[in-house]
């Protein structure tokens, strides 16, 4: 009896632990098999393109022959023409001389020759204009289907990732032993599964590697890092994973073609006409500014904001700050430097101390120190200097610093009290009572302060709140529009998850969730939808009254804490025994 019982107590675990591998192993194969016909949907999808682009080039030279062609019938054709008027010009006809109005065989010949000549070429031009014109047509379908299967494999690729990051959790899972020693039978195989997924692919193991027509690069097209270097393989696969969701949104979007075609348009109908304000202007930034006008459009609209301020200085006003600064004793020049390699550690552009951007920030910091010494220099400066100097030079990135801090911003949002940004809390709790009642009671009843959050996307709008494509979005209309457009976006932000942070029910996970989840959000257009129409409406003399009520109240509370204070230390200047009071062990030390 005992030894049937030691037998099964025995056995049991055994049976445990082989169905666990079991079923770990099931798990591995299924991912595997998974993994290869994602491969395999890869290859063909890339073949696919491949004959899709040679089938572009193919048309690209039918339409440059056809193209050839008719210029040269449209010469012959204009020749004719030409020919056929001079003829009836030296024939002209008259009433009174019958020898004028005929004309001779050799040249009646000749000129329905041509007639017939030109009707034929008439009639060719017009089969090669429809030819050129079904070419076209084969050719946008075909950029539209290379874009969808662009989009495709970048889905696809995502897909991979994702399967790469669980298979490598599974495998860590594994790879804790279920023997008391610590080893097993399946211990080694896993293990050796661990460190072939983890395993850089090289040349020795280029058979096993599909082709990838994509390379991922490391940073955007602003310079930003998209695959972090000093992460864990899991975390580089997320972020992998996220930088092919963005670029899956934008090939599928067939709107951010619409959007260039509108912005070229805008270009064409304003040559040699100045920039004005305007509804269509609005809706098309609103809309998202095109990387390549980007530039041009955000100096645009500083100097439009600032233009009667401009007129008050000299030309060189720029290059007088920079000098006196530089030449000058300047207090704030010691904080500068201390922040500028921490101000966009994840661009390529502000990475190194010898980084010409590093240069231009120190440029344009020193300057707005020396232009504005009532703030001289405030932590949050050098990232807004920093995101203007990716679009701006020096000096219109130190008018934009000058539009955002004096124009856009309350005053003192920037000083070292921080006033006008503490009011600006107090007005967006306001609104988010009004717009979002359901997530501002769900944070109430938790005890959460997500201001500790959102202050810091009011106080540099959202540089490293957001992925970089929303980011420079919410700048284009922040630029134009104003201060208005923040409290705008960053209700969206809310809304876009709301229902999300609803169901989590507990104050920590609440909070750790609002440290990173505005990074998460990926779709610009969707974001800018609930920002720009789900919020409306949205008139800034609401926020201007807000604004007036809550500086007030900051104001006395301020008052008040500044006499308890001056109470506080005459007490202790009147009282020496307070002031001097210590412990009996400080004493007897």
């Amino acid at each position: 009896m005992i030894n049937t019982f030691l037998v099964h107590l025995v056995m049991g675990p055994l049976k445990i632990t082989c169905n666990c591998y079991k079923q770990k192993d099931d798990q591995i194969q299924e991912l595997n098999r998974l993994l290869e016909r994602k491969e395999q949907e890869k290859e063909n999808i890339h073949q696919q393109i491949e004959d899709l682009k040679r089938g572009m080039e193919n048309l690209k030279d039918q339409l440059s022959m056809m193209m050839e062609t008719i210029q040269a019938k449209d010469e012959v054709i204009i020749r004719l023409s030409r020919q056929i008027s001079d003829y009836e010009q030296s024939s002209p006809l008259s009433s009174k001389s019958s020898e004028t109005l005929a004309c001779s065989n050799k040249d009646q010949e000749e000129l329905s020759r041509l007639q017939d000549s030109l009707q034929g070429y008439k009639a060719q031009n017009k089969f090669l204009n429809k030819e050129i014109l079904e070419l076209s047509a084969l050719r946008r379908n075909s950029e539209r289907r290379e874009q969808e299967l662009e989009s495709k494999y970048a889905t696809l690729e995502a897909k991979i990732c994702q399967i790469e990051s669980k298979y490598l959790v599974l495998l860590q899972e594994m790879k804790t032993p279920v023997y008391s020693d610590g080893e097993g039978p399946a211990r080694d195989v896993v293990n050796q599964l661990l460190e072939d997924a983890l395993k850089v692919e090289t040349a020795e193991h280029t058979e096993h590697t599909f082709i990838r027509p994509h390379t991922m690069s490391k940073h955007d097209i602003y310079g930003f890092q998209i695959l972090p270097e000093d992460e864990d393989d899991e975390e580089r696969l997320v972020a992998k994973v996220r930088a092919l969701d963005i670029k899956s949104l934008s090939l599928s979007d067939n709107q951010e073609i619409s959007t260039v075609v509108k912005w070229e348009n805008y270009f064409a109908n304003m040559v040699n006409r100045e920039m004005v304000r305007s509804p269509e202007l609005k809706s098309l930034v609103r809309n998202g500014i095109p990387h390549q006008h980007r530039s041009k459009m955000w100096k645009l609209f500083v100097n439009q904001h600032i233009k009667k301020l401009k007129v008050e200085v000299t030309p060189d006003y720029f290059e007088t700050l920079l000098r006196n600064a530089l030449e000058k004793q300047n207090p704030a020049s010691k904080q500068i430097e201390l922040d500028l390699m921490r101000t966009l550690p994840n661009n390529k552009h502000y990475t190194s101390s010898t980084s010409e951007g590093i240069q231009k920030l120190r440029n344009v910091l020193l300057a707005y120190s020396w232009r504005n010494p009532d703030i001289g220099y405030c932590q949050g400066l050098n990232r807004l200097a920093a995101i203007a100097l990716l679009y701006l030079d020096q000096e219109d990135a130190f008018w934009c610093l000058v539009t955002i801090v004096e124009v856009f911003m309350p005053r003192d949002y920037y000083t070292k009290t921080l006033l006008g940004s503490q009011v600006d809390q107090r007005v967006f709790k306001d609104l988010m009572s009004e717009k979002l009642p359901r997530l501002c009671s769900h944070f109430e009843q938790y005890n959460v302060d997500y201001t500790l959050i959102t202050f810091n996307w009011f106080l540099v709008v959202f540089v490293d709140s957001v992925v970089s494509d929303i980011f420079f979005r919410i700048w284009d209309s922040f630029l134009y529009e104003g201060s208005k457009v923040i409290f705008r976006f960053a209700l969206g932000l809310f809304k876009y998850k709301e229902e999300e942070i609803l169901k989590i029910q507990d104050s920590t996970s609440i909070f750790k969730y609002l440290r990173y989840f505005s990074r998460t959000i990926l779709d610009a257009r969707k974001l800018s939808n609930i920002a720009f129409v789900d919020m409306n409406p949205f008139p800034l003399r609401q926020i201007r009254n807000r604004r007036t009520y809550h500086l007030e109240k900051v104001r006395l509370e301020l008052s008040e804490l500044e006499a308890i204070r001056a109470d506080f230390i005459r007490e202790r200047e009147t009282n020496p025994e307070r002031r001097d009071l210590i412990s009996d062990d400080d004493e007897d030390s």
